[in-house]
């Protein structure tokens, strides 16, 4: 994972590769490297095919070594007016959305003065977004530096507008061709085209004066040169000249090149025959890219047979209409340049099919999420490495399936978006889809409820839920889960029943309501045995083990996980069984065994490589790196925290980053770097009160207190109590970077002011814990008063600022805590 976000460090980014040969544009590459230097937000502003997306991919790539923090592509092309711009970034960082926090603040939160490039492709699809997202960037993260590409300008304070000009032309006549960009662009994809193209001094005019009509521009270029499979050069610039002449008394307001560039594409369209153009525009129902099956199973019918799909596609890619982009789990990805899907939308539009075929991409989409769920249901139970591609294969098919629910929106068939949905709810739950699906699920259920079948509504409710408390709001979570029971029993709906429920369990535990927690999860077993679904019994099962683990009944604990990796293994499910294999080592570490706990960690981030499951991957990690911290190899107990903090950094989830540096502070006091230590400390503590309503776990203040308690015996009081104050006083933003450095050299943020000496909250005074020394004796809240003299109304007060302090419940607790700190 990078340093800053939750991806694989080998990509340094997400820059596609570039799929043939970058041609010209020197001087404006390293114009540009420059630029990037010193402006921290740079638009490449010009007309539709004037290779600002190109240009833009070229520069980034030759400065990422600039960017520790890797460089982040974030493409718009496929947006729809209105949409936010924060959603995108977001899945491109690998940024859950946090509940009651605006995802923009979340996003700024996980930049924050890292040094990364943002190349944010196509901003004019949503212009005023773009603007007002590039200003907040700017306004709170120094360190990050932002490429844009636009039709237009932002208009943002601090931007940088650079045009793009058109590639250099043929200077004196044509006779210097080497020299022209434009000539070097036609000549390279003219014989890709076509094998035995060459230049000749027959032809070297024709090429110049082709180039010089085209105004340099290069998609323009690339669809000239790919019809020398089928024309003389010759022959294209007749026909070029004639087609400009023609539309040159169109639009007047549009601007001259985006006349020319439509002048061209217009012309490569009325070039294609009958069915090549059929394919061409029914394509464009197709957002983000397809497959050769979608292909085929959407866009046959009257003019265009399903059999000659496959030979119509490979001439729409031979003439560049149409990219053969990427492989994706076996098959090939297409894709249209936008400004060519946005002449082919037209085109459908006008012919009259995009209702039509609007309609038929939505059912086949539906038709793809039926069959995964099918596959994933299926009895036989399929292998993993038979599911893993199909949902490799849906996550390149995200913009699809959210294009499909926005039409069924749009046309008020909110059954149907609600069904795309829920077939899709395994994939979104474990692989972490949490955005956009909360903001449809919220949008659809409440436009028609009293027109939803039972089914579909307690469905999409217990969908709701499970989305509600992944993002970590138990509150909306219970709310829907609520109405889906409710609606579940009315009418005998065993299958969502199962769900709710156990979401409701979940919530439960969160709130530390045991006999509530036992209730529900009982009743979730009981439902689920009635359906026959293994899948959700794993969920289930992992939940018991959880519960009890968390009353310290290990051995009941650990029969629970073993029971849901049993179930696991039977089908193959590489996302339940790390859950499982995560309890399991949770309870090998409650017992002491720490090279069992090990084992189970190691074989869960084993399971982990080829899914998208960031949670579980830090939780294994964290874990790997406590284990490590007890063994007392520092080394490799830093490697593993590290590594874990980062991707959990890139997540955006604040709880986890305080949990990850809480975890530091303890590895800095074995390092015996005391002074950092109790920095730490101070400032996780410090993310978690930011947070507001977070529940501290049990035992947090022990913990604080087991770390604190040596630095006090080594510095004194009053300097903790100074370096807790320093650490509090922190940005979350200083103390990452302060846990994720290391050596002697060094230094803590350099804060304003002073740091007024204010003992860390979970510090015991010394009649607490006096009278903590007496409960561990067994002294009840008399004996204490009578043994203190003091009033039995204090004691009972003084025990109950201990349990507040130490973050336990009862005073059993306090009692075995005791001991073991003076046997310690």
């Amino acid at each position: 994972m990078t340093q800053d976000i939750a991806h694989d460090p080998r990509t340094g980014g997400n820059l596609p590769l570039e799929p043939n040969e970058f041609v010209g544009r020197e001087a404006d590459v390293e114009e540009l490297t420059d630029l990037l230097a010193v402006a921290r937000l740079v638009t490449l502003c010009g007309a539709g095919g004037i290779g600002k997306s190109r240009l833009a991919v070229r520069v980034a790539a030759r400065v990422a070594r600039e960017f520790p923090g890797g460089v982040w592509l974030v493409e718009l092309a496929d947006a729809v007016r209105g949409d936010p711009v924060e959603p995108r970034v977001a899945a491109v960082l690998g940024v859950k959305a946090e509940p009651s926090r605006a995802l923009t603040e979340t996003l700024l939160g996980v930049l924050g003065d890292r040094r990364l490039l943002l190349v944010i492709d196509n901003c004019e699809s949503l212009i005023e977004e773009s603007a007002r997202f590039c200003r907040a960037v700017l306004t709170v993260c120094p360190q990050v530096r932002v490429l844009t590409t636009s039709r237009e300008p932002l208009r943002v304070a601090g931007e940088t507008v650079w045009r793009v000009p058109p590639l250099t032309l043929p200077r004196g006549g044509g006779h210097d061709l080497t020299a022209s960009e434009a000539v070097r662009l036609f000549v390279d994809r003219a014989r890709a085209a076509s094998r035995g193209f060459a230049v000749t001094d027959q032809n070297a005019t024709d090429i110049a004066d082709l180039c010089e009509a085209l105004d340099g521009m290069p998609l323009a270029i690339e669809l000239a040169a790919a019809l020398c499979r089928v024309l003389t050069v010759e022959q294209i610039n007749a026909r070029i000249r004639d087609r400009f002449r023609l539309l040159s008394a169109g639009d007047r307001t549009a601007p001259a090149r985006q006349r020319t560039l439509r002048a061209t594409v217009d012309w490569s369209y009325q070039q294609l025959d009958e069915p090549e153009r059929v394919l061409l525009r029914r394509l464009a129902v197709f957002t983000g890219g397809w497959t050769l099956d979608m292909a085929e199973q959407v866009c046959p019918g009257d003019a265009l047979r399903a059999e000659d799909v496959l030979g119509v596609l490979c001439d729409l890619v031979d003439k560049s209409l149409v990219l053969a982009d990427a492989e994706v789990a076996g098959q090939t990805r297409y894709r249209m340049l936008e400004t060519i899907r946005e002449y082919a939308a037209e085109q459908l539009a006008a012919s009259g099919e995009e209702p039509g075929f609007r309609l038929r991409h939505r059912d086949h989409m539906i038709e793809v999420a039926a069959r995964i769920h099918r596959t994933i249901v299926r009895r036989p139970r399929p292998a993993w490495t038979e599911i893993r591609p199909m949902l490799v294969m849906l996550d390149e098919l995200q913009a699809n399936v959210w294009a499909a629910v926005r039409f069924s929106a749009e046309v008020g068939e909110v059954e149907s978006a609600l069904r795309l949905l829920v077939l899709l709810r395994w994939p979104i739950i474990a692989g972490g889809r949490f955005t956009p699906a909360d903001e449809w699920l919220d949008r659809l259920l409440t436009a028609a409820p009293d027109e939803l079948t039972p089914s579909v509504r307690a469905d999409a409710l217990a969908l709701r839920g499970q989305v509600a408390f992944g993002q970590g709001d138990p509150d909306s979570a219970r709310a829907a889960c609520t109405t889906a029971v409710e609606l579940c029993r009315e009418a005998g709906l065993n299958g969502p029943l199962s769900g709710a429920l156990a979401v409701l369990a979940w919530v439960a535990i969160y709130q530390r309501r045991p006999e509530r927690a036992r209730s529900l999860l009982d009743q979730a077993l009981e439902a689920v045995h009635t359906v026959d679904d293994p899948w959700h019994e794993t969920v289930i099962r992992s939940m018991e083990g959880t519960f009890a683990l968390s009353e310290g009944r290990a051995k009941e604990s650990q029969r629970s996980f073993e029971a849901a990796l049993a179930i696991a293994h039977e089908l193959d499910n590489h996302w339940a069984a790390p859950v499982a294999l995560i309890g399991l080592a949770q309870v090998a570490w409650l017992r002491g065994d720490l090279a069992e706990a090990r084992t189970h960690y190691e074989r869960a981030l084993d399971m982990l490589q080829d899914i998208t499951a960031h949670w579980q991957a830090i939780t294994c990690l964290s874990g790997l790196g406590r284990i490590a911290l007890a063994q007392g190899d520092l080394v490799t107990a830093r490697a593993r925290l590290v590594e874990s903090l980062r991707l959990c950094l890139g997540t955006g989830q604040r709880l986890g980053v305080a949990r990850r540096i809480e975890t530091l502070a303890q590895l800095a006091l074995a390092e015996e770097d005391d002074r950092r230590a109790v920095r730490l400390a101070g400032a996780a503590t410090a993310i978690r009160s930011a947070m507001g309503g977070a529940v501290l776990p049990p035992g947090f203040g022990a913990r604080m207190e087991e770390l604190l308690q040596p630095a006090r015996m080594r510095l004194g009081d009053a300097l903790v109590a100074q370096l807790w104050a320093h650490g509090q006083e922190m940005s979350r933003e200083q103390a990452v970077r302060y846990a994720l450095q290391s050596g002697e050299s060094c230094e803590p943020p350099v804060l304003p002011g002073g740091h007024p000496a204010v003992a860390p909250t979970t510090t015991l005074t010394c009649r607490e814990w006096e009278i903590a020394q007496l409960v561990a004796r067994g002294m009840s809240n008399k004996a204490i008063a009578d043994e203190l003299v003091i009033s039995p109304a204090t004691a009972a007060r003084h025990v109950a600022n201990i349990l507040a302090k130490l973050g336990f419940s009862s005073r059993t607790q306090v009692a075995t805590w005791v001991i073991e700190r003076n046997r310690a």
